[in-house]
């Protein structure tokens, strides 16, 4: 019975992409895709979604307009088909309400952990998305399995999800700044003393303070006799 009320709904899909999909679409390595976020290459997610990005296909192929990287129509042809019922959505407006784990939990009123189990055995709607290895529902997914299976919802998630609260959602044209590092935060190395016959250790002290961004003040002392 739950699975013939879960049939009748009609699900379609907006073309959403991580990391993952990111990097199989232009034919690179996963940490490329990261790197084109961190240095400002990649927009700003388009959805942040139980903790992770998430980007419209029309951002995506963004990256392909300076000619220096290139989605051919093979691996465009192959993402689509891995999303059935897929459309482009070119506006956060068009996108229907989607969730993660840490949202499913709160609009079912369960921890994550039980959400897993559920999912794992099976006693839950089968994910929409599988993007990056995280599952992703439709809200409406989620609202209809949980009508099938008498299971009650906290009404007031559900009306801020719907209300535009889908996590930390960023503007795009921003650029991830990413902290900075003053070498006085970095921990400083135990004082030491070498005497004449540990040069090599010393050099590899002085070296390795050098490095990490340190000053080093050498305090010659008499040696005891």
């Amino acid at each position: 019975m739950i699975e013939k009320v879960l049939c009748m709904v009609a699900v379609r899909k907006p073309y959403l992409l991580g990391h993952t999909e990111i990097a199989a679409l232009y034919g690179v390595e996963r940490q490329t895709s990261q790197k084109w976020r961190a240095d400002g290459t990649l927009a700003e997610p388009d959805l942040v979604i139980s903790g992770n990005p998430y980007w419209l296909l029309s951002t995506v192929l963004q990256l392909g307009d300076d000619g220096a990287r290139e989605v051919t129509e093979q691996r465009l042809a192959e993402y689509e088909a891995s999303i059935p019922g897929g459309y482009r959505a070119d506006l956060l407006e068009q996108l229907p309400v989607i969730v993660g784990i840490t949202e499913v939990a709160k609009i079912l009123g369960r921890d994550k952990q039980a959400i897993s189990r559920w999912r794992h055995r099976k006693q839950i709607a089968a994910s929409d998305f599988e993007l990056s290895g995280s599952p992703l529902w439709l809200i409406d997914t989620i609202l209809t399995d949980a009508t099938a299976r008498g299971r009650a919802v906290v009404q007031v998630e559900v009306e801020r999800l719907r209300t535009g609260a889908r996590g930390s959602q960023k503007p795009r044209g921003r650029r991830s700044v990413p902290p900075v590092t003053h070498p006085r935060q970095t921990p400083l190395p135990a004082a030491r003393t070498f005497t004449s016959d540990q040069g090599d250790e010393a050099a590899s002290f002085l070296a390795a303070a050098l490095a990490q961004g340190h000053s080093v003040v050498i305090r010659p002392k008499r040696q005891k006799s």
